[in-house]
């Protein structure tokens, strides 16, 4: 089993391009993401406030480590527009080694 800091994918999703650009580049700006994949075209359907919405949004797919992970959760929502943005995160089993070390490189807090 290793013992390396585990990859976590973390979604939510944005009312607009505009948002999820935004979003996306500051996660990966602060180092809490690695990559952030915006898909555009997603639509939601949920109950919210007692009444059923459909809307269109922006999936974001968040790539984080572990140690980075509650500071994201954080982040999302200081800069998410809506009230209850969705943060699922779920957690890696499995993938190129390669690539799993460079989103733990990339998420390394920068030291002084």
């Amino acid at each position: 089993m290793s013992t390396a800091d585990p990859i976590f994918l973390l979604f939510t999703t944005c009312p607009d391009v505009a948002c999820a650009t935004r979003l996306a580049r500051a996660l990966v700006e602060e180092r809490l993401a690695a990559c952030v994949t915006r898909l555009e075209g997603a639509h939601s359907t949920y109950r919210w406030q007692g009444r059923i919405s459909e809307d269109p949004e922006v999936q974001l797919l968040i790539k984080t480590t572990g140690a980075r992970l509650d500071a994201t959760i954080a982040r999302v929502q200081a800069l998410h527009p809506y009230e209850l943005p969705e943060c699922i995160a779920v957690e890696t089993r499995a993938g190129l080694p390669a690539y799993l070390d460079w989103i733990r490189a990339q998420t390394r807090e920068e030291s002084d």
